[in-house]
Order: structure tokens, then sequence, then C-alpha cells
């Protein structure tokens, strides 16, 4: 056994711990597929020397400070669904898998908040919710298989998030252990400007700072109601108009969702005219608001030059969302897909959509580039590409997947936009932040010398 899994057996008990092949293998990487291409290839370097699973935030800390004293390189682990490698461990680092941290402690109903531990998936948590008249109102696609922890870790976004908000509006605070091993809680109050919010800190720190052990999130009641109604419109552009339009003037449907041509085609042919973009809409909410959102989002929608199609494709939607292939299910086919989401304001957003658009197409092998647009605010929106390849030689998949990844981060920040929007940066984007926060750089770099001096935390994820 290694000099960590001795130290934390003694520490926690042997039940903790496990260096075992399986358990190793396991944890090698989270759902990037470049590091499941590489595995496939024998090419896949790292890996994991221990795994522990503690079950308390004391056990958590205590597995922290060990890691310290022996210079071991710290992982946290939820449920492995991230899809940029933030959870990918370098060599011989220690995992720090959540999943034995999985209660909720607490639903308050006069102040509408849960106390959750992070370990906790999102659809084991949104169901204990609902059985008490709540509702997160976060429904991320990978909800069944990611954990409280990491959508706070990530900043993650759900789809009905252009009601209730991203987690960074859902979480009202949060328990953390420091790189030192010290445990730091934010003050539950539904807000303050007792100075800089130092839960914003972990928000989207990807175990760099430090590891979530627990956070308090906002309920909603159920709705009241919920309907449906999509449109068809000519132009991806057009269709944009109109989600613009609507959030302008203060509509929140928790869904507005756009998709260009391509993904109309491959989704809603039973629906959408053909050569059409599709604009799903869902409202929900008290009875009058819903009547009155609905009525709004129609009128807006038929100006802006679109034509209603019915709920049948948004019904559709609602029961495959979270359905979507396996990675296996293209590179047997010596295939490559994956999705990069960026984001930019609404003077930006169609010019980026075509700027992507065109770079994606220069790429050798590339079999389709679409986008639509899922999360919408009074200032902007988000746009999440799509691509397939398939290289004449596979060989090359790694070479033609790693040019598709900088021709759209390159096009999104030559027009203005964000490189990521809501799956964080991992190891992938990792190159790419410097860029992006350009003079706000050094800030984050000076936050992580503060409390990771050693730089333990999940090093190569987010600062490259």
């Amino acid at each position: 056994m290694t000099e960590i899994g001795q130290t934390l057996v003694r520490e926690l008990g042997a039940d903790r711990v496990a260096e075992d092949a399986a358990t190793l293998a396991a944890h090698r990487m989270d759902y990037w597929i470049l590091a499941h291409l590489r595995a496939r290839q024998g090419r896949l370097a790292g890996g994991p020397a221990c795994v522990v699973r503690p079950r308390s935030t004391a056990e958590v800390a205590a597995t922290v400070r060990a890691a310290q004293r022996l210079g071991v390189a710290v992982v946290p682990y939820g449920a492995g669904s991230g899809v940029v490698g933030g959870a990918t461990p370098p060599d011989r680092a220690l995992v720090i898998d959540l999943s034995a941290m999985d209660a909720l402690l607490e639903v308050h109903d006069t102040a509408l908040y849960s106390r959750v531990q992070a370990g906790m998936l999102g659809g084991a948590y949104e169901a204990a919710v609902r059985a008490r008249g709540y509702t997160s109102g976060h429904y991320p696609q990978s909800i069944d298989r990611s954990t409280v922890g990491g959508w706070v870790a990530t900043r993650a976004a759900g789809q009905f998030s252009t009601r209730y908000g991203n987690i960074e509006e859902l979480c009202l605070g949060l328990e953390a252990v420091l790189p030192s091993g010290e445990v730091v809680r934010t003050a539950l109050v539904p807000r303050a400007s007792a100075g800089p919010n130092v839960r914003e800190i972990f928000l989207g720190s990807e175990g760099t700072l430090g590891v979530i052990t627990e956070v308090t999130l906002r309920l909603q009641p159920l709705p009241a109601r919920r309907e449906l109604a999509s449109f068809a419109f000519r132009t991806f552009h057009d269709g944009l108009e109109a989600m613009r339009r609507i959030v302008r003037v203060g509509w929140r449907p928790p869904v507005l969702r756009l998709y260009d041509a391509p993904e109309a085609a491959r989704n809603f042919s039973a629906w959408a005219p053909a050569d059409a973009c599709l604009l799903l809409v869902v409202s929900e909410g008290p009875t009058t608001l819903v009547d009155a959102e609905l009525a709004a989002c129609a009128a807006t929608a038929t100006d802006a030059g679109g034509t209603a199609v019915g709920p049948e494709p948004v019904a559709h939607w609602l029961e495959h969302r979270n359905v979507v292939p396996s990675w296996d299910f293209f590179l047997d086919r010596e295939m490559l897909a994956d999705t990069i989401e960026v984001a930019a304001t609404w003077d930006r957003l169609g010019a980026l959509y075509t700027a992507v658009i065109g770079a994606l197409g220069g790429v050798e092998g590339m079999v389709v580039a679409s986008g639509h647009s899922s999360h919408s605010y009074p200032q902007g929106a988000n746009i999440y590409f799509t691509f397939v390849l398939k290289p004449a030689n596979f060989a090359d998949a790694e070479r033609l997947y790693l040019e598709s990844w900088s021709r759209t981060l390159r096009a999104t920040l030559d027009n203005g936009g964000t490189i990521s929007h809501h799956h964080g940066i991992g190891r992938m984007r990792a190159s790419w932040v410097a860029e992006e926060l350009g003079s706000a750089y050094p800030v984050l770099l000076a936050l992580k010398r503060a409390l990771d001096p050693a730089g333990v935390m999940n090093p190569g994820a987010l600062i490259a």
C-alpha cells in the first residue's frame, strides 16, 4: 500500500481507503471523451494512487491534511460526469470520492432552503425535495449522474435556468475544507454586504481551492401549472431575436431553447418544417403567470417571424432530454463527438454562432457542426455547439479533436464571448483561461497561491 494509503488507513480506517485495481480504474477519468480515446489507445497518462471515501467533513479535513504533509496531489471526485477533464487525476494523486456523503440534512419550509451533503446525486436530491412539495429548479442534463457539490464546483446551469437561475443564484451557502485542512462555512442569509462574497471563491473553483462538503440551496414550491409551446423560424438569427425580445421586457419562461436547422431536423423532424429552426418554450408557475407568459411569448415569436408548431416537440424533448449516446457509440465507429458551450451578449451572439460554425466546418473529417441556445438572460445567451468528426485516419483523431476545440474557442474570444457557459474549465480549457480573464487572471493566481501554496489541490485543472 502507498504511504498516503497507509496513513489514511491509520487515521480513518481500512474501510475508507482503496487501492485495488478496479477502484483506481473507476476513478482514472471523468466523462471527457479525450481521456476515453486515450484510454482506448493505451495512452492515458496519470491515474490515482489511492481513493478515499470519507463519510464526514472531519474525515475530509483529515485526508487533506495528510495529503499536505506528504505532498500528494488531491482531486475531489463526485460522480465523474464532467466532460472537460476536471476530475481526471494526475499521476499518483489521491482521489477524494465524496459519494458516501450523500445525505439531505435539512429542508426548511418557512425559509425555503435545504442543506445537503456534497456527494448526493442530483436526481436523488430533486426526488427528496419533491416529496416535500419543492423543487430545486436545477435540472442539468447530467442530473442523475452528477452531485450537488459538483454543481457548485463547476458553476453548473440547469435546463430551466432562465426562470430559476444557475447554481450561483441557487446556492445560499456552503461548507468547504481548505487546502490547509481547515473548515470554512459561509453564513446562511438571503443576502449580505459584509465584504466580498466568500462563497463565490468556491463556485467554479473545480477542487483547486478546497473540497466542498456541504451546500445550502434555495427551494421553490412545486409549480401549480406547466404549459408548452414551440415555434419554427426561417433562420437561427430570427429565433435569437425572438428570445432576446422575450427576456428583454421581463418574461422568464424556464425554458427558451432554440435549435438551428441541423439540430431541429435531427431531433424534431416529425414536427419541424424542413430547414427550419425550432424554439421550444416551457412556462410554469402560478396559473395566472403562465397564462400571461405563454401569450406574451407567442405574440413575440409570431412578431419575430415565427410560426406556431404546437406543444408536441416540447413534450418529446422533456421525455428524452437526458438521453444521450455514450462516447463508446462514437469511438466504436472511429468517430469523435463533443459539445462546447459558450456565451455572449445579444449584440455579439449571432456573429459568434456564424463564426464558430464556419470555423468547425473547416476541420478535416467534420461530419456535422450545429448549435442550440438553452440559457437566456436580458443581456445575452449561450450557444451550445455540437460537432461530430470522422477522420479518414483515426490515428489523427486527437489532433483533429483539439483543432476543433481550438477553432471554436478562438472564434468565441474573437467575437467577444466566454469560453465556458456551464461545463467549467477542467483540463481541456485551462490554457485559455489567462486570455479570457485578461488583467483579472493574476487575481486568480494570487488566490490560488494564498490558499494552496503547495499546489496540491487538483493540479492542472482550471489553472494551466
